[in-house]
Order: structure tokens, then C-alpha cells, then sequence
């Protein structure tokens, strides 16, 4: 399967600041300490609520990475737009979710999408400040994903600016997408402006879209979106506004 970052090419974003709506501050379920990490690809043991997402787009098989998040359902993943959809067209198919994956394991099953979620600033034109997505996936074996594994916080409208730990299953070179990694860094704007979103200091590559960004209290709030070619070293993420809130409330309402 291909990394997913190359559904983004060609795309770009053209809202303002105001645009992205932040709104009061929010939290969803219970936030707890992340694990430690260091800066820059360091290899992690899996963690349960973490995988990684196989999916069809236009075709072809691609891979991307997730996380469970705490919700009323008990069965959202958190991931990035362009892993669920093309910016223009139709929602992916065959959408999985393999929590805790590593080197072909399976340990939590796979978890299949019952439906996804996406801002409609993506799915009209693949606005890259918009790069964040839920899907709701099904039960196993009679229990909600939430139950099996368990389902980070996760909060909007928070300040700009801070620091994060990333997780995501990069698989583009040098990385080959079988095991879990991780970055760490503070969180600055878009040197160019082009977008809303912020960046941490990550060699990451592709297959790593859609990894979670969590806050030091162990909130997910942002997820791995893009990098420049010629600003090597730095993982974008989209800003965790309103709009993201209303596409989750969304996915927890399926």
C-alpha cells in the first residue's frame, strides 16, 4: 500500500485566521499523561489506542495512521482528511483500523469504518487546513473500540503554540510503516502562511498521516497533515477549531 501524503499534492489552503473558528476552550473524556518520548523518530513500543489505517482511494490501497478518542459512541478514530478522502470526489473504502499494529500484528483485530467524516472546506476542495477527519467504525466481537482499547481525551480551541508529542507509523524512506514512532517538539505557525495549521520539529514520513499530536496532559489535539520539501525536519498540523469539533461531534453522534 502507498502512504497517503501523496493524495496531497496539489493541494493548498486559502482560509483566513478568523476562518477556523476557534471557539471556547473544550475537552472530551479524560486526559492523562502521554508517554515520554524524545524529539525526532524515536522507535515506541505499540500503544493499544494508536494504529494504523489501511484503506482504497480512487483505486488504490494506501496507508495512513489514527487514534482512538474518547466519544459517546465509543468507536471514533481521529486521522487526517486526505485518509479518508481526496479532497475532491468520494470517500475512501475499505477503511481499517489495526490498533497497537506492529510487523503485521493484528493483537486488538481490525476495526472497519462505518462511516467517515470530513470537513466539508476538504471534501470541496481538499483545503489543507482542514486536513483532519474521524471514522466511526464498528464493533467486535460485541464491544465498542473505546471498550477494547481505550480512547484518549481530545480538545479544541486551545492555544497556539504548544507542545506536543506525535505518534504515527511512518512508512515512506527511511522508515517501512511495520513499527510505531514518535516526535516531540512546540508547536509553531506556517513560516509561509499558506495555512492555519502549526509545526513540530519531526522527520516523519508518509504513512505517518493522521498520527495523533497529544498535549502534555495526554489530550490528543492535532494530527500529523504535511511537510515542505524545502523545510526539512518539520511535521504540520491542522489547528483543532471548531470546525474539526463540529466534524467529531459529528463522528461520536454515528
Amino acid at each position: 500500500a502507498t502512504p497517503a501524503d501523496v493524495l496531497l499534492a496539489g493541494k493548498s489552503a486559502s482560509t483566513p485566521a478568523a476562518g477556523v473558528a476557534a471557539g471556547a476552550p473544550v475537552t472530551y473524556g479524560k486526559p492523562a499523561p502521554a508517554p515520554e518520548v524524545t524529539p525526532m523518530a524515536a522507535n515506541e513500543s505499540p500503544v493499544s489506542n494508536i494504529g494504523k489505517v489501511f484503506f482504497t482511494l480512487n483505486g488504490r490501497n494506501y496507508v495512513c495512521s489514527g487514534n482512538s478518542v474518547s466519544s459517546s459512541n465509543g468507536s471514533v478514530v481521529a486521522t487526517a482528511a486526505h485518509c479518508v478522502h481526496s479532497g475532491k470526489g468520494k470517500y475512501a473504502t475499505n477503511w481499517t483500523f489495526v490498533p497497537a499494529y506492529e510487523n503485521g500484528a493484528a493483537p486488538y483485530g481490525q476495526w472497519v469504518a462505518t462511516s467517515l467524516t470530513a470537513p466539508r472546506q476538504w471534501t470541496r476542495g481538499g483545503d489543507i487546513t482542514y486536513d483532519t477527519a474521524f471514522a466511526t467504525v464498528g464493533q467486535l466481537a460485541g464491544k465498542s473500540l473505546q471498550a477494547t482499547v481505550g480512547g484518549t481525551a481530545i480538545s479544541f480551541n486551545q492555544a497556539r503554540g504548544l507542545s506536543y508529542e506525535a505518534f504515527g507509523y511512518p512508512a515512506a524512506a527511511p522508515f517501512n510503516g511495520q513499527t510505531l514512532k514518535s516526535c516531540a517538539g512546540t508547536a509553531t505557525a506556517d513560516p509561509y502562511g499558506q495555512t492555519q495549521s502549526q509545526g513540530i520539529p519531526c522527520d516523519m514520513t508518509g504513512g505517518s498521516s493522521g498520527g495523533p499530536w497529544f498535549l502534555g496532559n495526554g489530550a490528543q489535539n492535532s494530527v500529523n497533515s504535511f511537510g515542505y520539501n524545502n523545510i526539512p525536519n518539520v511535521m504540520f498540523g491542522p489547528y483543532y477549531g471548531s470546525v474539526a469539533q463540529a466534524t467529531y461531534a459529528t463522528a461520536a453522534a454515528s
